[in-house]
């Protein structure tokens, strides 16, 4: 069982299709069980099950069969969302007849439902003439197949395959959700950007001049064949000679007719080369991994391999023209970097996508900073199928909508206006100052981390910065930046905004923040080696930044230090220690410094119960929500399968909140808020209503944020806190503030799809 179980995952994992993979799936299991029926049901949003796939009931059924939840024994196992097992089907009260499938012949009935994180995918379903109950091992051989299948549906699904089955019967929209990475939404069509190791992320792609492709190929074809017949040469006195045969093969291989000759059809046909190598790699590998002998089967990693040489050489190949992006480009990927981003020209970049990250990845971060929206962490996407296809982005919500509809596109479009219309008028806010319609003034700071976002008229009409992450000078350079590079920075970055206050959080890596240079490979990072905790085992590297940033300060003193990630009073007295003694150090060099205020980042509950021991030790405290979300719900907040329980209107959450504001004000300190909750304009109606006393927001929150406390008093503020309190659903409590937005006529800043 184990290996036909096999057998079938990697069929359908190298199928070109989810009708393929389906046709496959129902007719290996119905030749591998000896039944006479398997047949898949897809869900579709209209809430029915329509007949997918079928090997024994009438073919001309598919796609015509459909049921409610409510109906038949198939719509049975949707309902209980669990395994059906029915020794005479026919005779359960539930049993629903189909005169065109043909299957009144047919007593014994499995259905198991295919399932993807909680969301009902299908039906698979296996029947017999005999009346017969189906054992235990068929049950569980069918879960088990059933799990595998429900990743190939939800990629069909993704990508718009599905759809496209229904022949335009009915056209439904599927969207994938991810983790929103910058706000706003985005339409355009994927540009694909992939790995070169990994042979089956590459997209396909289409090409202007394919001789000049077929060219580009032959020349890498050539190229790893010279480079293995000088590996065998050179191994020519270390290897057997019958260990030398495996380079033979490889040359072999390099001018077969399914490798090459077949890569080189595809190209003529319009596809770009490494599309069409990815295409024969898979096709050649589906045949060697079906071979009952294991000495063969495993020739498919000597073809993947291959393929991968090829590939590189691809990419050095001087005559591959440069990229063409479309203007409306969104850039989509597995891990997108820094780089990659910027390979695309500005006025091209409409949005972006990733599988991986968060908000507070670099590359989010600079998403925001261009003023595009970014949608993270989406782990759904079958990205190497996505290549020319349009997408609609929402970064509030975190979803991507692929090959949408006309209606998801009219809607679409109403926001994106609408997001004009209120920019417009937000545009009066962003030069006033945030005072409160009883007249106290809140300061609103903006989150910084790269030297180009600090924009000279954005940044006069915030009170300063209230969070500028070091990490990124850091995660520019190749080794770590020395104490003369980190000065510079820090200068210019004080300069530019002096005379206002920057609050400096020191280096803050570990987590989803590695440097190249500095590798910590650890199973946990987000409960590891990160923050305060890494720079006080390295006082060697602390000492350098803290000495850079006292000097960036001298003459300025509007430097303010922020330690990251402190979990108990005494890492605030070694990370103080440490700072009092870079500035005897450097007044032993004659340096006009002095000791700036000091601050700490409250990120994980010790912090929160230990608040009124830590206040006291510094001048002001600051509440990263990003990960004490995280922290407080035991949420990934990087991890897109648990991002729907990732909410920082948890009820669990603003307690904490308040207990943080009330903790520092006993010890007479202010506090605020630097995380991204800050930047959201309904919380910042919780956070005026607790009493923190300044905000440091995302530079495209500033207007919104300003607007909210220009409309509410801390007394209307704390009203609304208190019926929020009262509530246990973070649902509800979204659905308060948004209500409360609304009947205050700042309707436009409620954000589309919630949470």
């Amino acid at each position: 069982m184990l290996e036909i179980l096999r057998r079938i995952i990697q069929e359908v994992n190298a199928a070109t299709g989810l009708a393929e993979a389906l046709d496959t799936v129902v007719c290996q299991i119905r030749r591998a069980l000896q039944v006479d029926v398997c047949s898949v049901y897809l869900a579709v949003p209209s809430g029915d099950l329509v007949l997918m796939a079928t090997e024994g009931l009438n073919p001309d059924a598919r796609y015509r069969v459909r049921l409610k939840h409510s109906e038949g024994l198939v719509g049975l196992v949707a309902e209980r969302a669990e395994p059906v097992n029915l020794e005479d089907a026919p005779s359960h009260p539930r049993y629903k007849y189909f005169p065109d499938t043909g299957e009144e012949r047919y007593h014994a009935f499995l259905g198991i439902p295919i399932i993807h994180q909680r969301q009902l995918l299908g039906v698979l379903v296996i029947q017999q003439r005999a009346c017969r109950r189906f054992d235990e091992d068929h049950v569980a051989f069918l879960i088990t197949l059933a799990a595998q299948l429900a990743g190939a549906i939800r990629h069909a699904e993704s990508s718009g395959e599905i759809r496209s089955l229904f022949q335009g019967a009915e056209s439904p929209d599927w969207s994938v959700r991810g983790i929103p990475g910058a706000p706003g939404v985005a339409r355009g069509r994927a540009w694909v950007v992939f790995p070169s190791r990994d042979i089956d992320a590459i997209p396909d792609r289409r090409v202007a001049d394919p001789k000049r492709e077929v060219r580009r190929f032959r020349e890498a074809v050539d190229r790893v064949q010279r480079e293995m017949l000088d590996l065998k040469d050179r191994m020519g006195d270390i290897l057997p000679a019958e260990e030398r045969v495996l380079f033979d093969a490889y040359i072999m291989m390099l001018g077969s007719e399914a490798l090459v000759h077949r890569t080189i059809e595809r190209i003529r046909e319009g596809n770009w080369a490494p599309g069409a190598l990815r295409q024969s790699v898979q096709e050649n590998v589906a045949v060697f991994e079906e071979m009952e002998d294991e000495y063969l089967r495993e020739r498919a990693n000597d073809i993947r391999d291959l393929g991968r040489r090829i590939i590189l050489y691809l990419e050095k190949s001087d005559g591959q023209a440069p990229a063409e992006f479309p203007q409306d480009t969104i850039l989509v990927g597995e891990e997108v970097s820094v780089a990659e981003l910027a390979d695309v020209p500005t006025e091209c970049l409409r949005g972006l996508v990733s599988g991986s990250g968060s908000a507070s990845s670099h590359v989010a971060i600079l998403a925001r900073a261009l003023g595009m929206s970014a949608v993270m962490g989406v782990a759904d996407l079958p990205f190497n199928r996505l290549e020319g296809k349009d997408l609609i982005l929402d970064g509030y919500s975190g979803r991507v909508f692929v090959e949408p509809g006309e209606a998801v596109r009219k809607e679409y479009a109403r926001v994106e206006r609408e997001e004009r219309e209120l920019s417009m008028h937000m545009e009066s806010f962003v030069a006033r100052s945030a005072r409160t319609p009883d007249g106290e003034h809140v300061p609103v700071y903006v989150n910084s981390g790269l030297v180009a976002e600090i924009n000279t008229h954005l940044q006069s009409c915030s009170d300063g910065i209230g969070l500028y992450r070091t990490e990124f000078p850091f995660m520019l350079h190749e080794r770590f930046p020395g104490e003369e590079e980190q000065y510079r920075v820090y200068r210019q970055v004080l300069e530019t905004v002096a005379p206002r206050p920057v609050a400096m959080r020191t280096l803050d890596i570990g987590g989803d923040k590695a440097l190249p240079y500095f590798p910590v490979e650890e199973k946990n990072p987000f409960l590891g080696w990160r923050g305060v905790r890494m720079t006080l085992d390295h006082p060697e590297i602390f000492l350098t930044q803290l000495r850079a940033m006292l000097k960036a300060d001298v003459g300025l003193n509007n430097m303010r230090i922020l330690f990251p990630m402190v979990s108990s009073p005494a890492e605030v007295d070694e990370a103080l220690a440490l700072l009092e003694r870079a500035w005897y150090e450097l007044l032993d060099e004659d340096a006009d410094v002095v000791i700036p205020e000091r601050g700490v980042m409250i990120e994980v509950p010790s912090a929160v119960y230990m608040i009124e021991s830590i206040a006291r030790r510094v001048d002001f405290v600051s509440v990263g929500t990003n990960d004490l979300v995280q922290y407080l719900l035991a949420v990934d907040r990087n991890n897109a399968r648990v991002a729907e329980l990732y909410c920082s209107l948890h009820p669990a959450v603003l307690r904490a909140l308040v207990d943080v504001v009330e903790g520092a004000h006993s010890q007479g300190k202010p506090a605020g808020v630097c995380g991204e909750m800050a930047s959201d304009s309904a919380a910042v109606i919780l956070l005026l209503g607790m009493g923190y006393d300044n905000l440091s927001v995302s530079l495209a929150g500033l207007p919104r944020v300003k607007w909210v406390i220009n409309t509410f008093s801390r007394s209307q503020a704390r009203e609304v806190l208190e019926r929020a309190l009262e509530l246990e659903d973070p649902a509800a409590i979204r659905a308060l503030l948004d209500e409360t937005l609304i009947r205050a006529g700042l309707g436009g800043l409620v954000r589309p799809g919630g949470n």
